[in-house]
């Protein structure tokens, strides 16, 4: 994450907030955040929440890109809880910059010990 430049704002077991300043190295052909990053930055709001109550591993992911993010855009990741069972979970990672939406990740993990 730290070479990626994300920062963790807020953890907590029912919420993850993350952010990174879109730089340079971080842009796609169009000149607009590579979807890679947007991934990683998801990604990391998705393991940091879901490992808050026991130890998980990712079973599915899936994002959706809603608009493209410009250079020195912020985008923050704020990850929820949608369901949490026994031994599975699942979260919502919304993707915007200010109040505008640029992407939805959702994902389930496989919990190594049952809650």
């Amino acid at each position: 994450m730290r070479a990626l430049g994300i920062e963790v704002e807020a953890l907590s077991p029912e919420e993850a907030r993350l952010a990174v300043v879109v730089g340079a190295d971080h842009l796609n052909l169009h000149g607009t955040a590579h979807g890679g990053l947007l991934y990683a930055l998801a990604d990391a709001a998705f393991a940091l929440l879901s490992n808050q109550t026991a130890r998980a591993v990712a079973l599915s992911t899936r994002i959706d890109y809603f608009r493209p993010v410009r250079p020195g855009e912020r985008v923050e990741a704020r990850a929820e809880v949608v369901h949490r069972g026994r031994r599975t979970a699942s979260y919502r990672v919304r993707l915007a910059v200010g109040d505008r939406p640029v992407g939805q990740f959702v994902g389930t993990v496989f919990h190594l010990e049952a809650s």
